[in-house]
């Protein structure tokens, strides 16, 4: 008798995947980013921050295009749709969301998108805290998309309040 199991012959032979194995993980990680301790949150959210620099439509772009990267990866991943700390693709998301909120690359409004972003991450206060709990792909990327689009939103309200940021 041979080591592996024969499978019964009824069953429909999988069709080999186009994907490679490794690509739904190097994007869930952000190229690997997701395995830098500690706090590979923060790694995540600080890989995008030079988007900053090319303004708010780059920051946006990168933003939605993170956004769908990251869900496309995660349910393709079984062992992320729990969150591990090593998924960071909704970091860069939530981050870049954020980032949208500047109208131009200043320090002070960078520091702060990433402060207010973080603390909204971690925190996670009313509709990010819901979000958070929703299960599969959907929870991971939800809790930092709004998220990011709360810290936005203040950044935005300081602006139209005359914040120079």
């Amino acid at each position: 008798m041979s080591k592996h199991a024969e499978l019964p012959a009824n069953l429909p032979e999988a069709a080999p995947s186009a994907i490679p194995a490794g690509l739904p993980r190097f994007i869930a990680s952000m190229g690997g980013i997701g395995f830098l301790r500690p706090a590979p949150g923060t790694w995540g959210s600080a890989l995008v921050l030079p988007v900053a620099l090319a303004g708010w439509e780059a920051s946006l772009a990168l933003g939605l295009l993170l956004s769908l990267l990251g869900w496309w990866a995660l349910v393709r991943l079984p062992e992320a749709r729990q969150d591990p700390s090593w998924v960071v693709v909704d970091e860069g998301a939530g981050q870049s969301i954020a980032l949208a909120a500047l109208p131009a690359a200043g320090v002070t409004g960078v520091l702060l998108a990433f402060l207010l972003f973080r603390a909204f991450d971690i925190l996670k206060p009313g509709p990010v805290g819901w979000a958070d709990r929703r299960k599969g792909a959907a929870g991971v990327m939800l809790d930092d998309i709004i998220a990011g689009a709360l810290a936005a939103a203040l950044l935005l309200a300081a602006r139209w309040m005359g914040v120079t940021l």
